[in-house]
Parts: structure tokens; C-alpha cells; sequence
């Protein structure tokens, strides 16, 4: 067998045996990750809010590895007992949990501070930011049960969220960032690692929403980044036990 072969068939068995929830697993990034994660072998539980594109997630994801489990909440309206139901569920019908991978985000589009409607503001801050944690916080007791967990939040680049008009969703970004240094510092005696992934510019429509006429040719496609997922799900994925890692595609 050539090294790439090798290469190749190590990293389908990458995640084999392992379950894997990953939430936003309709939008670009997650529904990339979720194609990548099941090919190495993960059993995947699919959370989203769109149905409709949920479900072609799953068809996409059924022909590529075991078959996931389909899990449709909404973050804007969903409460700490839905994501213990939620843990609950993925227990009593896959027995364990092994991996999250947060890449749900919500932006509105590019408003000054001033303008902001304070629903909007509060929305962005609650889906980006309050509702990762409550569902981190739901399954940190399932996934302490593996003898090796990830927990794994996808940011944005703080310098770019940082700046004027960002909003919410700016400010959450930077508590998601500060959250992962917390949970490490925290979690870092257990089985459960975490850590955050800083994709490069990517073509999604949330991207869209901030750049009407894009015109950087940096932005790729998530399916780049998708194999960087896979590394920080899998056992490989302690060296970057606690960092933000921004991988080159």
C-alpha cells in the first residue's frame, strides 16, 4: 500500500466507532463536516432547524458512513430541558457520545450598534453564544462516559468580528472564544478536550450577509476545512487540546 493509500484508509477509520452530534449540520460548514466525519466512520446525530435541508443532510451523510440520527431543535427557542432530552435521547438510542461539534451560527447581516434592534442583539448573543453552552452543559455527563470526548466550537476570526457594525454576533464570538479557555482550564484533568476551530474565510451564506460583493479569492469552500474537523474529533486531535487552531486548507 502506497503512503497515501495508507494515509487515506487511517483517515477513514478516523472516527470509527465514535458518535459524533454536530449542530448547524445543514449549513456549510456542518453539513461539510458531517460528509467528512461520517466517511471516517462516525455515527453522526444531525441537529438543525430547517428540515427540509436537514433531511438532505442525512440522505448525504446515510450513503457515506452508519447511519446518523436526526435530531431537528431550534436554538433561538430551545431551553436547557430540551438539550438534556436531547442528551437523553442520544444515550437511550446510540449509548454514548463521543463528540460535539458546534458550527450553528446566526448573523443578521451588518448593522451599527446604534441601529441594532435590542431583540436582534439579545437573539444573536442567545443563538451564537447561551444556547452552545446549554447544549455543551446538557452532554459534558454522556460524554464523560468516553474514554476520549471533543468538544469542539468552530469561530470566527475575532480581529474581522471585532470591528464596527458586528453586533451580536461579534460579541459572541468573542465569549465562544473565551468560553473554550475556560472549559479547558476547567476539563483539562478529564477525558472530555476541548477545543475551538478558526476556519479561514469561507463561500457560505453567512458570509453573504456581511459581503453583498465578495470579492476575496481566499474564501474557499467549507468542504476545505471539513478535514480539520475530523482531526479534532478524533484521538489525533489532543496535540490541540485546549487551543483555537486556524488550519490551512
Amino acid at each position: 500500500m502506497s503512503s497515501t493509500a495508507a494515509t487515506t484508509a487511517a483517515t477513514q477509520q478516523a472516527l470509527a466507532g465514535r458518535v459524533v452530534l454536530v449542530t448547524g449540520a445543514a449549513g456549510g460548514l456542518g453539513a461539510a463536516a458531517a460528509a467528512a466525519c461520517a466517511s471516517a466512520g462516525a455515527t453522526l446525530v444531525l441537529l438543525g432547524r430547517k428540515l427540509p435541508k436537514l433531511n438532505r443532510v442525512y440522505d448525504a451523510v446515510a450513503q457515506l458512513g452508519p447511519e446518523p440520527l436526526l435530531y431537528p431543535l431550534d436554538l433561538e427557542g430551545a431551553q436547557p430541558d430540551d438539550y438534556a432530552d436531547m442528551a437523553a435521547r442520544i444515550e437511550s438510542e446510540l449509548g454514548r457520545l463521543d463528540g460535539v461539534l458546534h458550527c450553528a451560527a446566526d448573523f443578521p447581516g451588518l448593522t451599527p450598534l446604534a441601529q441594532t434592534d435590542p431583540a436582534a442583539f439579545a437573539r444573536a448573543v442567545h443563538v451564537n453564544l447561551t444556547a452552545p453552552w446549554w447544549l455543551s452543559q446538557a452532554c459534558l455527563p454522556l460524554m464523560a462516559k468516553s474514554a476520549d470526548a471533543a468538544l469542539v466550537f468552530a469561530l470566527d476570526d475575532p480581529q474581522r468580528v471585532g470591528q464596527a457594525y458586528w453586533g451580536g454576533y461579534g460579541a459572541a464570538q468573542h465569549g465562544l472564544a473565551a468560553l473554550v479557555g475556560m472549559l479547558h482550564a476547567e476539563l483539562v484533568n478529564s477525558s472530555i478536550r476541548v477545543a475551538g476551530l478558526r476556519p479561514g474565510p469561507m463561500r457560505t451564506g453567512l458570509r453573504s450577509r456581511a459581503y453583498v460583493e465578495d470579492s476575496d479569492r481566499s474564501a474557499r469552500d467549507p468542504a476545505a476545512y471539513a478535514s480539520a474537523c475530523v482531526t479534532l474529533l478524533a484521538p489525533e486531535g489532543a496535540v490541540h487540546r485546549g487551543q483555537v487552531w486556524a488550519p490551512t486548507p
